[in-house]
């Protein structure tokens, strides 16, 4: 059995047998949300996952939908409430997406599937990332996660894709339940949520016309 044939086996029944066992825990989160937050529960969104192809990642809602007088939204800070807070420091909002590794878009380890808008963004190197399926959890989560700068992350994500084996996926795995316990590199500095990638560091653009 060849080594990517193995990890979609591993990945398919470890999170299966998760979905099983916090069945429970899952109901629990699902109603608590709706009281806290109203519907929909899930929050769902196109993500590019292997070789840039969009799928729908599932997460559960951490953020009201509350709007200004103009009918936008308000900012993510006012948005993101204290029940939305403890969901994402314990990684709680994740657990939806061990459907998506039972579907296939996901695997357990990977590069983190970012936003579409990003793709005519990244540099070739950057890029490489999409060469292997995404992950829920990742060699860049494990190694700062959201107190990174993009430019690390890329370049942990890219290591990953090149140095990729069973016994690293296991490693990321038990570093991951660490630093969930942890809740270490939820947000980045003085934000509750990542700053946005605007692409490449301008001196590099030098010669691009």
């Amino acid at each position: 059995m060849g080594e990517i044939n193995l990890k979609r086996l591993v990945d398919f029944t470890f999170a299966l047998l998760l979905i099983l066992l916090l069945i429970p825990l899952l109901f629990i989160l699902g109603f608590l949300i709706k009281l806290a937050l109203g519907s929909p529960i899930l929050f769902t969104q196109e993500r590019p996952g292997l070789n840039g192809k969009l799928f729908t990642l599932y997460k559960f809602r951490s953020m009201s939908n509350q709007l200004d007088a103009q009918g936008n939204l308000l900012p993510d800070h006012i948005r993101l409430t204290y029940f939305g807070k403890l969901l994402r420091k314990f990684s709680l909002d994740e657990l939806p997406q061990l459907f998506n590794v039972l579907k296939g878009d996901l695997s357990l380890v990977g590069p983190r599937p970012l936003l579409i808008e990003y793709l005519p963004l990244y540099t070739d190197e950057q890029a490489q990332r999409h060469l292997v399926k995404p992950g829920i959890t990742g060699w860049a989560q494990v190694n700062g996660r959201n107190a990174l700068t993009w430019e690390e992350k890329f370049k942990l994500d890219v290591w990953y894709v090149h140095h990729q084996t069973f016994l690293l996926d296991l490693k990321i795995l038990l570093l991951t339940a660490m630093k969930v316990l942890k809740s270490e590199g939820i947000n980045q500095a003085g934000s509750v949520t990542v700053e946005k990638f605007n692409g490449e560091i301008p001196s590099k653009r030098e010669g691009n016309g």
